[in-house]
């Protein structure tokens, strides 16, 4: 029992005092002995101010604060400030200590980043617009002090490593949002090593099962591996030490999340990932040599095994965001395997382990550069009052953290752009107005649409007009936060100019009509036009995709749908009809098993961002107000739920199905011909027989785009159609679109 759990005291003590020497040999040898000073007065009051705390486990609460600065310390390699920081960070948030008292026994630069660390500490919460509004205060402090996120990151690498002693779902959610934010975040800092044990850690509690059997699996094939990478090891060796180079080589075991991603993503067998290290060579180069030795190591390396050309990657001359800087190659072995190479210098490899810390410890100006550049786009995505905090965390997650490309301007200026990023998104990121006016562009001198995917090393030359104006058109080839946060604000703008003059025309018709110009009217209107607000309504008026003569019949059904009447039906009530008149039908047509029980029998929804239907590999998620949520698992939102809220995923499957049709969206893409429309609707309505409820085609410089909303029966249908599709001549590409995409 806890209350007669018996404490040693002095053990403890000796126990904190060990901890502590451990700080300060991990300290760096030039730190001042006006330093030295302020990591003990920090260790003092930490001492004092949680001298009555204890941890979970039962440990005393000190030894938190000193892990975390020893991490910070030894693993990121920060100053003696962020030492003395990591020391305080909980000072201010759990006890009587006060902001001003640090700054008064500490100095400014020591009571700011505290600020900034005690701000952000009640990040996360499983109510979503509360975390999202927190996160956005967590990486608004990249603006003031990047030492706040380091400090941060290893705060929260030291509770992972300490998750045992936490019960079951606190574990889950502390693991699954390391998993989503943190270990991203700690990739990007240039942390590899912190990511690395990030996601394996999260992985440890969030699939236990399977973390124990790619760990098993690892340790059986030990021997197995050590004797192969040292007959590989072997001829490069002595190739290397015949050329004079001084270097390290070994082969480091993949991380076991990168190998969970190949066995759960891929679908690849643990016995078929031949991966499972990489073979890595540090040098010792002076700086000024450095890239011809890497360059020459390669060409050693060559000279024994046979290289992959498709896998060469070459961070030497345009190093990553983050201040990574590598050659990467992949060759082939006398036993028939592939294998990967990294080669880097001392100065590449401390950058790759302790990521900007380490940039600012050898004080180059291109690291400055590439972190400011960083901090900009950050600036820009949070410059945008209008974007909502949940817009804010997909931007940062999946622009910022995204894999980027190099692309490059006619004058030969480097830009980097996230992958996938397209002409569209180079013209934004050059300047707001070129954006704007942009009409296309010249991609290596060659003339393409606006919508064109760039790819590492293109020259790009944008092409403008002064008539030219954003369109609703644009959203759907705009991929970088900056490009998308300008282009909703122009619409916006023109949709609210347009949208007075639909309104009016609205109210015209009303009044002729004699319908009162009610909420509950309004409403009953929005559902039957099938809008989602007013402002769509208005502007879909005044754009003529919405005809509002069809009220004349209205007025003809209006006992029916009771519109002359005001209803007292709210917003909530009336979506929930819907939503019951749906599920009437699937209920007759095709049935949905949740967590093994008739979906008749449970509160669920269909996810609007991926429109599942019968034959879609399904799961469900337990939202706070909306019952359950139905997606497809291959649904944009999967992951970022899955990692997220496992403990909330439920078990869904369909069962049977009969005739019913469920809409569905096509994206075809191809070179642009006479006759091929008529090709594409013999085939949908001719030879299958199916029904289309819009079809929409854009060509630019002899490139179509086309996008088709049918309706389909099941997958097996929608594959049938998708590969007749294809078949066609001058068919590049076909692919499912979801709602949320299609304009």
């Amino acid at each position: 029992m806890e209350g007669t759990q018996v404490i040693d005291i002095d053990g403890e003590k000796k126990l904190i005092l060990k901890e502590y020497r451990g700080l300060l040999r991990s300290l760096k040898k030039n730190v001042s002995l006006q330093e030295k000073r302020m990591v003990r007065k920090a260790f003092e009051l930490a001492m004092e101010s949680h001298k009555d705390m204890r941890r979970k486990s039962g440990e005393p609460y000190v030894l938190h604060p000193l892990a975390v600065a020893k991490i910070v310390s030894e693993e990121i390699g920060l100053d003696a400030t962020s030492v003395a920081c990591a020391l305080l960070h909980d000072v201010v948030e759990d006890t009587e200590v006060t902001l001003e008292e640090i700054e008064r026994t500490f100095n400014k630069e020591v009571a700011k980043i505290v600020d900034g660390l005690t701000k952000i500490s009640g990040v996360f919460d499983l109510n979503s617009s509360i975390q999202a509004e927190n996160f956005r205060k967590l990486l608004l402090t990249l603006n003031d002090d990047i030492r706040v996120i380091l400090i941060k990151l290893a705060d929260r690498l030291h509770n992972m490593r300490t998750l045992d002693s936490l019960k079951r779902e606190k574990q889950l959610k502390i693991a699954s949002e390391t998993l989503y934010l943190y270990a991203p975040l700690a990739h990007r800092m240039g942390l590899y090593a912190i990511k690395t044990e990030m996601e394996d850690l999260s992985l440890k509690f969030t699939e236990p099962d399977l973390y124990k059997d790619i760990a098993r699996k690892l340790n059986e094939t030990k021997r197995e591996r050590t004797k192969f990478i040292a007959d590989f090891i072997l001829p490069l060796k002595q190739e290397l030490e015949k050329r004079d180079f001084v270097f390290d080589i070994y082969g480091r075991p993949k991380s076991i999340f990168s190998i969970y991603n190949k066995v759960k993503n891929k679908g690849v067998p643990f016995e078929e990932i031949y991966d499972l290290f990489a073979i890595r060579i540090i040098l010792k180069s002076p700086p000024d040599k450095e890239k011809s030795d890497c360059w020459g190591v390669y060409s050693a390396i060559t000279d024994i095994y046979h290289p992959n050309p498709d896998r060469l990657r070459d961070w030497l001359s345009n190093p990553k965001a983050n201040g990574y800087e590598a050659l990467h190659t992949t060759v082939m072995s006398n036993q028939g395997k592939w294998v990967e190479i990294q080669i880097r210098t001392e100065r590449m490899n401390e950058i790759a382990e302790k990521g900007f810390a380490a940039h600012w410890k050898y004080k180059e100006g291109s690291a400055d550069g590439v972190l400011d550049e960083w901090l900009n786009k950050i600036r820009n995505v949070l410059s945008n009052t209008d974007t909502s905090a949940l817009e804010v965390v997909h931007d940062f997650k999946y622009e910022l953290l995204s894999e980027e490309i190099f692309v490059f301007t006619p004058k030969g200026d480097l830009k980097r752009l996230r992958k996938g990023a397209t002409a569209l998104d180079f013209a934004f990121d050059i300047h707001s107005g070129v954006g704007k006016k942009c009409i296309g562009a010249k991609v290596n001198n060659k003339l393409v649409p606006l919508s064109h995917v760039l790819r590492n090393g293109d020259q790009v030359e944008i092409l403008t007009s002064n008539k030219q104006q954003p369109n609703e058109d644009w959203l759907g080839y705009a991929v970088t936060a900056k490009a998308r946060s300008v282009i909703k604000q122009a619409l916006k703008e023109e949709k609210k100019k347009l949208a007075v003059e639909g309104k009016e025309t609205l109210e015209r018709k009303m009044k002729q009509l004699k319908i009162d110009d009610t909420e509950a009217n309004l409403v009953l209107l929005l559902n039957y036009f099938k809008m989602a607000t007013t402002l769509d309504l208005y502007y879909s008026i005044i754009n003529k995709k919405t005809d509002v003569s069809e009220m004349n019949q209205l007025d003809v059904l209006a006992g029916k749908i009771k519109l002359p009447k005001p209803a007292h039906l709210t917003t909530e009530e009336i979506k929930d009809n819907i939503d019951d008149a749906v599920k009437k039908t699937l209920q007759k047509n095709a049935e949905l098993l949740i967590m093994g029980e008739n979906a008749d029998k449970i509160d669920y929804k269909f996810a609007p961002c991926c429109n599942p239907i019968p034959g879609d590999d399904v799961f469900g998620f337990l939202t706070i107000n909306d019952g359950i949520k139905i997606h497809r698992t291959n649904c944009p939102n999967a992951v970022q739920l899955m990692s997220k809220y496992a403990y909330r995923i439920v078990k869904t499957r369909w069962t049977k199905q009969h005739e019913i049709a469920f809409l569905t969206g096509i994206k075809l893409t191809g070179i642009d011909d006479v006759g091929l429309v008529n090709k594409i609707t013999n085939i949908i309505t001719g030879q299958m027989n199916l029904n289309m409820r819009s079809i929409s085609f854009d060509s630019s410089d002899g490139v179509f785009e086309g996008r088709i909303m049918v309706y389909v029966h099941d997958t097996v249908e929608l594959e049938d159609l998708t590969s007749r599709l294809t078949a066609l001549d001058g068919i590049l590409e076909v692919g499912r679109f979801d709602s949320e995409d299609e304009g």
